[in-house]
């Protein structure tokens, strides 16, 4: 007599799936959406010219507010 595995729910789609030994993922999404996260994951990384380009970015804005709100009026 074969060892079923557990039923269990996904958070995301609500549909029914068996959790196996050696799933990637979290325990309480099934395979589809564990799939779709890791593909929307590795579009969203960045390179390091991409990184360095928004710190450079990011350094300028802090900058700008920075000169609006505490410059003097003269």
């Amino acid at each position: 007599m074969d060892m079923a595995f557990p039923i269990k729910t996904c958070v995301v789609c609500k549909e029914e799936f068996e959790l196996k030994p050696g799933k990637p993922g979290f325990a309480n999404r099934c395979p589809d959406c564990t799939e779709e996260e890791a593909a929307q994951q590795a579009r969203e990384k960045l390179d390091a010219t991409d990184r360095r380009a928004e710190n450079e970015r990011n350094a300028a804005r802090r900058d700008a507010m920075k000169n609006l709100l505490y410059r003097k009026d003269s």
